[in-house]
């Protein structure tokens, strides 16, 4: 169904034990599953079963914790903040590592139980030492020109800005994933030009961004592994042809502190190898970090 991943075949990453006595070679994964019960119907599982993912990060879970627990199953530790509106947004962690520390939500009150942002905290032992990785799962909203949901995602990429420096100045490493609803430059969107006017590509939105990699210090990892070039997408709307065609939407993201970002070696958009094979109008984004 999905093209292979670089060694996913021959070199399997390192395992959770073997990650804290030696350098590893850590996989991560986002992903907006669309409703996470939907998406193991189409398959979701099975393209998870060979993908040798050490962090998966979900959003747009929109299921119950014990509706989640089931379907990973019992072999991850999962971290998940379920929205208080039943069957919206909703985000979460699973990693092949026990985190030291897990949190939800992102410091404003008003998002508390938007089910939008959670962080899980691990310990790695890397040649240079200890180091600590936070890593966050986040799902922007969507939006709407002029109306109060476009307010409400100002807000929310307002505490986002706030939360990046914490994170940047208490952490060795973090890591900010997931669906992030904004295109940051016209090489993020296909048709560019059509959308200027709407959420997901207004100048407003996309200065956030411009902050986020410039004086924040951040970097947008797949894009510096992919270059100057359109794409590659991450989202296809399920409607007419725009998988087919590869008319799509960058937006979703790893976007990585510095030295983190340094030890990025490989980011693939994990796109299925056709529109029925999909189990979701979303690509998993797919890094490995050698650390």
């Amino acid at each position: 169904m999905y093209s292979s991943l670089p060694g996913s075949k021959v070199r399997r990453v390192k395992s959770a034990s073997t990650m804290k006595s030696e350098s590893a070679r850590l996989r991560i994964a986002s992903v907006n599953v669309n409703g996470i019960r939907a998406a193991y119907k189409r398959g979701m599982a099975e393209w998870l079963q060979d993908r040798d993912v050490d962090i998966l990060c979900l959003q747009e879970v929109r299921a119950p914790d014990a509706v989640v627990h089931e379907l990973l199953g019992d072999s991850w530790h999962i971290a998940h903040a379920e929205a208080a509106d039943k069957g919206r947004a909703g985000v979460a962690i699973a990693s092949r590592m026990e985190p030291t520390a897990t949190r939800s939500g992102i410091g404003d009150d008003y998002f508390a139980t938007a089910g939008r942002w959670i962080e899980s905290d691990f310990e790695l032992t890397t040649p240079a030492g200890n180091r600590t990785l936070t890593v966050a799962s986040a799902y922007v909203h969507s939006g709407g020109a002029d109306t109060p949901k476009q307010l409400d995602k100002y807000r929310f990429l307002d505490a986002m800005a706030v939360r990046f420096p914490e994170l940047k100045a208490t952490r060795d490493h973090a890591l900010v994933v997931g669906d992030l609803n904004v295109g940051h430059t016209e090489l993020d969107i296909k048709n560019w030009k059509g959308n200027v006017k709407k959420s997901g590509f207004l100048p407003e939105e996309r200065k956030y961004f411009d902050r986020f990699f410039g004086d924040m210090g951040w970097a947008d990892v797949a894009r510096r592994m992919a270059g100057e070039v359109d794409g590659p997408y991450t989202w296809w709307s399920w409607r007419g042809k725009a998988f087919d065609n590869d008319t799509g939407w960058r937006i979703d993201y790893q976007l990585a502190t510095p030295e983190l970002t340094e030890a990025a070696v490989t980011a693939v958009v994990d796109r299925a190898a056709a529109y029925d094979q999909r189990f979701s109008d979303h690509a998993p984004l797919i890094v490995d970090y050698q650390l």
